[in-house]
């Protein structure tokens, strides 16, 4: 999938993940895709959650081994 932006959060525990793509999000325009990779397991809920409170679309999420990626729309 393309994604505009692509964000390293592997290695970093909760809430790490969340802060950082919120932070990402804020210097990105609606519309575009932000690429989310993270190694902790509890990303997957929180992220998802964390892209419906938003207002955004979480698009996709695959894991690869033992790193999860996810594709977030910003709303």
């Amino acid at each position: 999938m393309k994604s505009t932006k692509v964000l390293d959060a592997k290695g970093l525990a909760c809430p790490m993940p969340i802060v950082k793509t919120r932070k990402e999000m804020k210097d990105m325009e609606s519309g575009e895709v932000l690429e989310i990779l993270a190694t902790d397991k509890g990303a997957q809920a929180d992220l998802a959650a964390w892209a419906k409170s938003g207002g955004h679309e979480l698009m996709e999420s695959q894991v690869e081994g033992d790193v999860f990626k996810f594709w977030i729309k910003k709303g």
